[in-house]
């Protein structure tokens, strides 16, 4: 008979090709499934263990022709014949480890032995996945893995399999037969009628894939031509007592440790206690001197060769730390009385030595929890020092370490003993202590660099400062180079933390007599927040969701503002061009008796300004005039729609930066739209400084946050900003009530075939480019491919750049069509969104020539014809709005709208959301109807199941839409952009 045998690297299914593997794995995987039988032959070394794989009685065939190279050989088994057993030949496939491994990974056996080595399998290769596997040496003296050290569960779980193993999977005469391929190293008898016992065999075969798997191809290049990286059977007896000292300390059932008990009383020495442990019962602890006076009860618990593995214990440890040895001289070892430098010593070096030696070091654990050590930012007793100017001075802040014993902090004197100690072990108020050495360094130098108020107040919030022990910075400067310092607020800093920490905890101020409404509860709270938050001189952004009332708030901050002489003097607004209306209608109607003027147009001017005067001002002219705006001293400076200053490099936020005010407020519902960048820019205008640099933000929070790299990272900024950030949702309880549903709906359309055809050919031509090209170029392919397939989703005339026809060549006009008939016959209105004004320009035309009035506003429209727009629709003049999603996305109030419809999506949930909220805010009293259309199977259809994870994101963090896609690689592009199945 032909013999399947792996002796080198170069032969064997092991190293065969992987098209050979996968036939030989899948022809295994047919037999198992046949009903085929499964019993381990063991090898020497481990590694030429096989698996036979044999037909009995009743079992399948199998279809396939065995692969080239797995030939069949004969081996002797003990089978059940009626109530008792005989031998029998049978013939069978010897599969190497790794093939058996393979295959019975996946595999659906039928036969019982098969089911139970494919459990022993997984049960192997869970013991490797956690890193238990020693080298030994055969005692042939073959170089070998062997899997240990056991724990408690893994032996339950190996004597459970074992239990459960049919006669079938364990089958071989016992002792089992020699190895294939490798004369025997001793007389090996086969004793008729006894077959292997099931867990020696499972964990011979443990240690075979142990042996085998390790030994990879990358391992002779990783280790040379080195035992336990080559293949190939070589004796190495010159390695035998090594491996049996390094397989005695892995295996050996009892270990010891070492209890450090402090003077105490008359004693006035130390002494460590030697004590006992078994793997078997991990909680059970015995001192070592009940094993010289109850040596029985002793080994009953430890098992019969405690005395011996306790000896061998102590020697590797007197090896890793000399005064051990006094032990050994002992005639009962139990304690060793110790000096105070070998005390010492023992807090030091010396544990790490004896821990890597096995042999584990306790002190008591009062003794190690007494001394805390917490860094203090602050004056606690600094005269006339109170939160209120605690920023308006450019002094410092101290930053001193207290050390506590107990909770209590330890006095000057104290701190003063600890520093000067030169031992680890202090004894402070009538006890020992153990002081760490890092401890006792920050007791010699307390005070490190002092901070700013900024960076006080930052490391206050979040409860970390990054510092090295010096109170230098790191190498690089502070980030991901510092170390993290825990630390506490004292004195007027810990007042003005308190204060701020909790943005909705204010008490209500009076509502400013001047304003013509009244305020919700949660109004006042914001009122209030925003009120002290400017006061302290540290600003904030209000972001709440849009149509809670922002402007209404921010009115009566400034009307607030104007009673205390302080604080009073003129506000600067400045807005985006199509809110100049908005902003001065809502000041007419809840500040009647401010005077407002709008900073633009030709004749634009600040003579004559009033004290309490509010001036608008969009970000465009900004950008011209700035240097005419910051001759005035504002009180107050407002940017409304804050998102359009989130690009911190762009000349609209370095403008506005420029700009001096007493006070700064952020006014935004989406703080953040795209990435945390976006957040660093809100907060650093508002409260320059909290956050530190924009690299420093980057490396600090948004990249740990945004890749996931660190899942404390967004608690962390939270803790941060949740003070100078006051963000509510309409969905908050208590909020806003009154406000009436909201339902949304995903509208799927199909494609028609012209635009199944046009996004084919486009996805085709498209990615044979990208394959073709990498870098920008290939950033801009993607770009061109997502935005080329999203205009033939909306119609093939904007992809084509078409006027007409326009009737029947697009799913989603043909919708649109539907909605609008039935929306405008039940006497409703609807804002219709695109972010294409060539898009929303054809369906202008298209509604015009089905008689259906509709107004149409973009970026381009002035705002004398904006305003008069929106009085309009108000008004109930003309039921359809179109409106391009980027310039009427956002401030206008559109509440005559009872139905939303987004002809194509942003790709960013937050800002189509803001965008539904020009219906969808206060003032409105009908249910408002959501529509999206998508185009069925598409990009489109396809990133919308993505948007849900990024909605629920959209406040903390959010990707950076189709430049994010550009990144994928070219098969999941591939996918994701693919036309799937159209109904």
């Amino acid at each position: 008979m032909a013999r399947v045998v792996v002796r080198e690297p170069s032969t064997g299914a092991r190293s065969a090709p992987p098209l050979a593997r996968q036939k030989t794995s899948a022809f295994v995987r047919e037999l198992l499934g046949a009903g085929w039988a499964a019993v381990f032959l063991p090898g020497e070394p481990a590694r030429l263990g096989r698996l036979l794989l044999w037909k009995p009685t009743g079992a399948a065939a199998g279809d396939s022709v065995a692969p080239t190279g797995l030939e069949t050989e004969a081996v002797e088994l003990v089978l059940p014949h009626g109530r008792s057993v005989r031998r029998r030949r049978v013939e069978g496939y010897a599969l190497p480890v790794a093939v058996a491994v393979s295959a019975l990974a996946d595999a659906e056996p039928t036969h019982p032995s098969g089911a139970a080595w494919q459990a022993a399998t997984r049960f192997a290769l869970r013991l490797l996945a956690d890193g238990r596997l020693y080298p030994a040496i055969t005692p042939a003296g073959y170089d070998t893995w062997q899997v240990g050290p056991w724990n408690a569960a893994q032996r339950q779980t190996l004597d459970a399999l074992a239990a459960a193993f049919p006669p079938h999977a364990h089958c071989l005469p016992e002792p089992g037969p020699a190895p294939m391929g490798v004369p025997p190293v001793r007389a090996q008898p086969r004793t008729r009628g006894r077959i292997a016992e099931p867990a020696a065999l499972v964990r011979q075969f443990c240690d075979a894939v142990a042996d085998d798997l390790v030994r990879t191809p990358a391992a002779p290049l990783a280790m040379g031509s080195l035992p336990y990286a080559w293949r190939e059977a070589r004796a190495v007896p010159t390695l035998r007592e090594w491996a049996e000292e390094t397989q005695a300390a892995l295996t050996a059932e009892v270990s010891v440790s070492l209890r450090v008990d402090v003077p105490e009383g008359r004693r006035r020495q130390f002494r460590a206690v030697l004590q006992l442990h078994t793997a078997a019962d991990p909680a059970l602890v015995i001192e070592a001197a009940r094993l010289w006076s109850e040596p029985i009860e002793v080994e009953r618990l430890l098992g019969p060769r405690a005395e011996t593995e306790t000896l061998l214990a102590l020697r590797r440890g007197a090896r890793a730390w000399p005064p051990l040895r006094r032990l050994l001289n002992d005639a009962a070892p139990d304690q060793l009385r110790l000096t105070d430098d070998e005390a010492f010593e023992l807090l030091g070096d010396a544990t790490d030595a004896l821990r890597a030696a096995g042999v584990e070091v306790h002190w008591p654990r009062e003794l190690v929890k007494a001394l805390t050590a917490t860094a203090e930012i602050g004056h606690r007793t600094a005269p006339g020092s109170t939160a209120d100017g605690l920023l308006d001075t450019e002094a410092l802040l101290d930053f001193r370490w207290q050390v506590s014993l107990g909770g209590e902090p330890l006095t000057e004197a104290e701190m003063d003993a600890l520093a000067e100690s030169r031992r680890p072990l202090v004894r402070l108020r009538d006890q020992w202590v153990l002081a760490d050495p890092k401890l006792v360094a920050r007791a010699k130098r307390r005070r490190m660099e002092p901070l700013t108020p900024m960076e006080a107040l930052s490391a206050a919030l979040t409860g970390e400062a990054e510092r090295s022990e010096m109170g230098v910075p790191p190498a690089g400067g502070w980030g991901r180079d510092g170390d993290r310092v825990p630390c506490a607020a004292v004195g007027a800093l810990g007042d003005l933390v308190a204060r701020i920490r909790d943005p909705e905890s204010r008490t209500p101020v009076p509502q400013p007599a001047a304003l013509k409404a009244t305020l919700r509860e949660y109004q006042k709270r914001g009122l209030a927040w925003l009120a002290e938050m400017c006061a302290l001189g540290l600003g904030g952004c209000l972001a709440d969701d849009m149509g809670l009332g922002k402007t209404i708030t921010f009115l009566a901050l400034h009307l607030h503002r104007q009673s205390d002489p302080t604080t009073a003097g003129p506000t600067l607004v400045v807005c985006p061009t199509s809110l100049l209306g908005n902003w001065q209608r809502e000041a007419a109607r809840f500040a009647p008796l401010t005077p407002v003027r709008r900073y633009h147009g030709g004749d634009r001017h600040l003579k004559d300004l009033a004290g309490d005067e509010i001036v608008l001002v969009t970000y465009g002219v900004l950008r011209r005039d700035r240097e005419v705006l910051a001759e005035t001293a504002w009180s107050l400076v407002a940017a409304d729609e804050a998102q359009h200053v989130k690009n911190p490099y762009a000349v609209t936020a370095r403008e506005l930066r420029a700009l001096p005010a007493r006070a700064r407020v952020a006014l935004t519902g989406t703080p953040v739209e795209n990435n945390l960048s976006e957040l660093w820019a809100l907060l650093d205008w508002t409260t320059p400084g909290l956050l530190g640099t924009l690299a420093a933000f980057r490396d600090r929070h948004a990249r740990a946050i945004e890749m996931g790299e660190d899942p404390e990272a967004a608690e962390h900024l939270s803790r941060l900003v949740r003070p100078f950030l006051l963000r509510r949702k309409k969905s908050d309880p208590g909020i806003a009530p009154e406000l009436p549903p909201k339902t949304e709906t995903d509208r799927v359309v199909p494609l028609t075939a012209e635009q199944a055809s046009l996004y084919e050919a486009q996805v085709r031509e498209t990615m044979a480019k990208i394959a073709e090209s990498e870098g920008i170029a290939r950033r801009g392919l993607v770009l061109k491919l997502l935005t080329a397939l999203k205009q033939i989703c909306n119609h093939p005339a904007q992809y084509l750049r078409q006027s007409t026809p326009l009737r029947g060549r697009s799913g989603k006009l043909d919708l649109l069509d539907e909605l609008l008939d039935t929306i405008t016959a039940e006497g409703e209105s609807v804002l219709v969104f695109t972010q294409y004004k060539q898009m929303a320009a054809l369906l202008e035309k298209h509604l015009a020539e089905r008689g259906v009035p509709a107004l149409f506003l973009h970026g381009a429209t002035p705002v004398a014809p904006r305003e008069e727009m929106v009085d309009r629709f108000q008004r109930g003049e003309v039921p359809v709005f179109l409106l391009s999603l980027k310039a009427a996305g956002t401030g206008l109030n559109l509440t005559r709208a009872t139905h939303v419809v987004h002809y194509d999506r942003w790709w960013n949930p937050a800002v189509e959301e803001q965008a539904t909220d020009r219906a969808y805010r206060i003032g409105q009293d009908k249910p408002v109807q959501v529509h999206r259309l998508l185009a069925e199977g598409t990009v489109e259809d396809k990133v919308a199941r993505l948007l849900e994870a990024k909605r629920a994101l959209a406040d903390a963090v959010v990707g950076s839409g189709e430049a994010a896609l550009a990144e994928l690689s070219d098969a999941d592009l591939a996918d994701l952009v693919a036309l799937g199945r159209q109904s």
